[in-house]
């Protein structure tokens, strides 16, 4: 494992594996801002799965890992388009 690399790099992610009693919300903070920091252009769910595979397989039970296993299975579900864009719109013509 290794710190601040192409998929975490600030070090976030491997360093909440490394706080003891961590709790789930602060890694669901830790995750925003590891999310909010990834470079543009990252492809971030493929940097998630890695980071699963990466740390899961030694801490199945950490909270952290729980979070990036919930965050990838929101990324992998579609998702309903809310507000005005989901409403009919007459377009000005008859």
């Amino acid at each position: 494992m290794k710190k601040g690399d192409a998929l975490d790099p600030k070090g976030l992610i491997f360093e909440s594996y490394r706080i003891e009693g961590i709790t789930p919300e602060e890694c669901r903070t830790i995750f925003l801002d590891w999310a909010l920091s990834l470079p543009e252009g990252q492809d971030s769910r493929t940097a998630l799965a890695s980071l699963i595979d990466r740390y899961g397989p030694d801490a199945p039970a950490h909270p952290m890992t729980r979070v990036m296993r919930e965050g990838l299975e929101k990324m992998d579900r579609p998702r309903r388009r809310g507000g005005w864009r989901s409403r009919p719109r007459d377009g000005g013509q008859s």
